[in-house]
């Protein structure tokens, strides 16, 4: 089968928007397919949202493929007559954020207006499509809440996860991400005040926000976390990331209304690790439930603290739900063989 995979990027800024696009690509040339991957560059910038949606809308690659499936809005609005969606969020400042602080335009008749083009539109595109799949359950819970769409979840896995393995459990609670506002790595450096154990706290990734990189860094100067934090701001290859897992304790994941379980979650998974994440990290709840295969805390510093002293002092207990996270994956279908089946027939 000729298959195009369509998604829009920001531009420089590398992650789960792009892998779950180019590791299916990967695949589906294992699997006997031919592959294209075409991007458009994305802003979510409210005065020219409609134009750059347009942009996909006027392009059509009917003639040259058998099917489409797309990925990142606004990617849906493209027209193919056997599209097929892989939805992974909406643009959530028009959707779930409004009315926060997160909101793209103030609740204004012109704000409220653009809002609902946008939700007009998305609807009618995404109802084109011949089957529509979520990355996760919460966004599927999305699509039925703002537009009316039933989707099916289909769990992204990572590529090559058998270079993830398990060599010890160690010191060490390692956060592995994208360094991000929204990411809250902040979270886990307040907790790290409070910690009576000796358990460190590493910080692996690229930093998007400069600043909010420096605010960490100063955070951890200015509180005296030297001796239990490290911070590393740059890009983490797969490989390392491998590394890095094989011997941390555990593996933490706090994201604010995460859209799916995120790689970490996944990663952790593969490398025998439980995950640390909090109750309002939305889809990594999917993945991780409390006290089987992670420890679901409330955002609160202190009582992370106490989480992650007690894996610290208990190993065993780490070491027991590190193995129910990896045994989790085959209860979900997380894996290549399921995506493939799901999205060519």
């Amino acid at each position: 089968m000729r298959i195009v995979l369509v998604s829009s990027y920001v531009p420089f800024i590398r992650g789960g928007g792009r892998f779950i696009v180019e590791w299916l690509e990967t695949k589906l040339r294992e699997h006997g397919h031919e592959v294209e991957r075409f991007y458009l560059p994305f802003i979510d910038s409210p005065d020219v949202l409609l134009d750059q949606v347009a942009a996909f809308r006027l392009m059509d690659l009917s003639e040259s493929s058998d099917r489409l499936i797309a990925f990142r809005p606004p990617s849906h609005a493209m027209r193919h007559p056997n599209k097929i969606l892989w939805f992974i969020h909406h643009i959530r400042s028009f959707y779930d954020l409004w009315g926060t602080r997160y909101q793209a335009v103030p609740d204004t008749a012109s704000g409220r207006a653009l809002r609902q083009q946008l939700v007009d539109l998305d609807t009618r595109t995404i109802n084109e499509a011949a089957k529509v799949y979520t990355n996760s359950k919460i966004v599927a819970d999305r699509l039925l809440r703002f537009n009316g769409v039933r989707a099916t979840p289909l769990y992204p896995p990572i590529l090559q996860p058998e270079r993830f393995r398990v060599d010890a459990y160690g010191d060490e609670i390692a956060f592995v991400c994208r360094i991000e506002a929204h990411k809250r790595q902040q979270l886990m450096l307040n907790a790290m005040r409070y910690t009576k154990s000796d358990v460190r706290l590493s910080i692996y990734g690229q930093a998007s926000s400069p600043s909010y990189a420096r605010e960490l860094s100063d955070y951890v100067v200015a509180h005296r976390l030297s001796n239990k934090v490290k911070i590393e701001n740059r890009w983490i290859s797969e490989d390392e990331k491998a590394e890095i897992m094989a011997k941390a304790l555990a593996v933490a994941y706090t994201p604010l209304d995460e859209d799916s379980y995120g790689y970490p979650s996944l990663e952790a998974a593969h490398s025998h690790k439980c995950v640390v994440t909090t109750t309002d990290a939305g889809g990594v709840l999917e993945l991780i439930e409390d006290q089987r295969n992670g420890i679901v805390l409330p955002p609160d510093p202190v009582a992370i603290a106490a989480g992650i002293d007690r894996l610290y002092q208990d190993r065993a207990l780490a070491r027991r739900m590190g193995e129910a996270n990896a045994a989790r994956l085959s209860e979900l279908k997380i894996d290549w063989s399921h995506v493939i089946q799901s999205l060519t027939t």
